[in-house]
């Protein structure tokens, strides 16, 4: 039997981070892709967002991050990708979607249809791309007009002349309103009025905004977005929107969906012609399923990146390590804590 020292799924910033440590400190890995292409969750982000558009893409260790420019982010940063994987000899399998990850004694089986590799730990780096969350609403099921998720956003242009209500309180949204505020008709509505930084965002506050999702993931409690606790604001391709009065009237949410708008809890229906849900994404780790890692509270809980249920787990891209920042660091420490826990199996 083939036993791998570690198993990476996904290969995505936090996949390619953690392969490159895993090699670094000497050990037998494969990085296991549910793409056909490299790219991870860029090469299917819509055409209009740009380098300059996108909040950062940081260096892998030993690989500078293409910089800011008007190039579409969905070629720049694959390419990005394949080059890096390419020059570290990186040993990624696509496409490789995973099923599930049991438990078979000291070891772990990670199962793709009728594919199997067994591993003494894994590096779990799905992300959330493939899990876009949309609430549902009385109503949402007979809405005559358009209903489009950010990960199906189709750019600006499709939107031309069409009355685009935007939900979500987040980055996305305010991106959205920004694209789209100067080509046509937009409201906006929020769960919970948007909280505007004025100040500048400097890595001091970006540490103390990580350390309190960190503080989440470690108490079991589900993660929440970086952005949930800095705070929103507002980029130079935002202003003419702000302008317009894009961001002046974000209403509360509505309480049901007509076939043809959405009706405010006052009663009142307001008609829209499309309902663009920036409401985000939850974890993809269904296929983790098996190993019950769930706390009571609703997450995993977590010690680094190290799942507190299961010393043979951890976890990269998620809670604290979901932007790409966060992410590089987090492959760092879970290859250290591989190693370690396999430092610690050999001595036991």
């Amino acid at each position: 039997m083939d036993i791998f020292d570690s198993v990476v799924i996904g290969a995505g910033q936090a996949g390619l981070s953690s392969s490159f440590h895993l090699k670094r400190l000497g050990l037998r890995h494969v990085v296991l892709d549910a793409n056909a292409a490299p790219g991870g969750a860029w090469q299917h982000r819509w055409d209009s967002l740009t380098m300059a558009d996108v909040h950062g893409v940081a260096d892998l260790p030993d690989g500078a991050a293409p910089g800011a420019s008007r190039a579409r982010a969905n070629l720049v940063v694959p390419e990005f990708f394949d080059a890096y994987e390419e020059t570290h000899a990186l040993p990624v399998l696509r496409p490789v979607a995973v099923d599930s990850v049991r438990s078979e004694g000291d070891l772990l089986v990670v199962r793709s249809g009728t594919q199997e590799w067994w591993s003494r730990t894994i590096v779990n780096a799905t992300g959330t791309w493939t899990r876009p969350f949309v609430p549902h609403y009385p109503g949402i099921e007979g809405f005559t007009g358009e209903q489009w998720h950010t990960h199906d956003y189709p750019g600006r242009d499709h939107f031309r002349g069409k009355r685009v209500l935007v939900v979500g309180g987040g980055a996305s949204a305010v991106q959205f309103l920004g694209e789209l505020a100067p080509v046509t008709d937009t409201l906006w509505a929020t769960r919970r009025p948007p909280v505007w930084r004025t100040d500048d965002f400097t890595p001091e506050v970006g540490r103390a905004a990580v350390a309190l999702v960190e503080d989440r993931v470690r108490r079991g409690l589900p993660p929440a977005s970086v952005v949930s606790v800095t705070g929103l604001l507002l980029r130079e391709q935002e202003q003419e929107a702000a302008r317009l009065g894009a961001y002046d009237d974000p209403r509360p949410m509505f309480a049901a969906i007509e076939p043809d708008g959405v009706r405010w809890a006052s009663g009142d229906v307001e008609a829209v012609d499309a309902i663009l849900w920036a409401t985000g994404f939850r974890p993809a780790i269904s296929h983790l399923a098996p190993l019950r890692l769930r706390s009571p509270r609703g997450g995993i809980q977590l010690d680094g990146t190290t799942a507190v249920v299961d010393e043979r787990v951890q976890l990269v891209g998620y809670g604290p390590s979901a932007s790409t920042i966060g992410a590089n660091r987090a492959g760092r420490r879970a290859a250290v804590g591989v190693s370690a826990f396999l430092d610690g199996e050999a001595v036991a």
